[in-house]
């Protein structure tokens, strides 16, 4: 398994952690995720860069509104979508 597809199972965990109300364990593999996801998007190009710095401020818009179910989705399809492309280069 490569380093990116391990960031994509770690995103879909997550989701799942928020999924099943597991909110503070979530939030900290939330924080572990995004400092595995950076170093990857720094590497994408300057489209795939905006639109990390987009999903993530609506990331944190959901956490702070304890919106769970909708951050669970940007994390588990956003972020996925987000990071797939790089698969095949």
């Amino acid at each position: 398994m490569t380093r990116l597809e391990g960031v994509i199972d770690e995103a879909r965990g997550c989701a799942r952690l928020f999924r099943l109300g597991r909110d503070v364990e979530a939030g900290l593999a939330m924080v572990a995720l995004v400092e595995a996801a950076q170093p990857l998007i720094e590497r994408m190009s300057g489209d795939a860069q905006v639109a990390w710095g987009g999903l993530l401020a609506l990331m944190f818009d959901d956490q702070q509104a304890q919106n769970w179910l909708s951050l669970a989705d940007y994390l588990e399809y956003e972020l996925v979508e987000l990071l797939i492309p790089s698969l095949t280069i």
